[in-house]
């Protein structure tokens, strides 16, 4: 089992919008960095857990936690012209971009802010790769120890 970080916007995918998705499941798509995509595409498999964390918004947080249900297959987004995340030089015979599916496994109530896991940053998450400064990548491996203390904390 492997434990990750994911990212996102509430403005633009939220824990909300994957709790109204069809089964609460979602393509984590729109990925545009090449060792985020390296993670999904060759080490996420079906059953991982990840926090799902709110960034870029007044309270950054891990608002809930979300299980792989199909491990890393190419983006289509990336091929339609209409999506957001389409990307011209994606070749469907060599793709570029790659996603996993997650499901809602459950909202954290409250959530667990970035300033209380900073308040660990040099006890329990002193290696935690979201609290590292520069760190921007959406996606981010968990260690198990991070994961059961962070689970702690809720």
């Amino acid at each position: 089992m492997n434990y990750w970080l994911f990212k996102s916007e509430p403005d633009t995918f939220s824990v909300d919008d994957l709790a109204r998705a069809r089964r609460s499941t979602s393509p984590w798509d729109g990925v545009r960095n090449y060792q985020a995509r390296n993670m999904m595409r060759d080490q996420m498999t079906v059953g991982d857990l990840g926090f799902f964390y709110h960034s870029s918004c007044d309270v950054p947080a891990i608002a809930g936690i979300v299980r792989i249900v199909r491990a890393g297959y190419p983006e289509r987004a990336a091929l339609d012209p209409k999506s957001r995340y389409f990307d011209a030089a994606s070749d469907p015979a060599k793709p570029r971009w790659y996603c996993v599916d997650v499901c809602l496994e459950r909202k954290i109530e409250p959530p667990i802010t970035l300033e209380t896991l900073r308040k660990h940053a040099h006890g329990a998450l002193a290696e935690m790769v979201l609290l590292r400064r520069g760190n921007r990548l959406s996606v981010t491996p968990v260690t198990a120890d991070e994961w059961r203390f962070i689970l702690s904390l809720a």
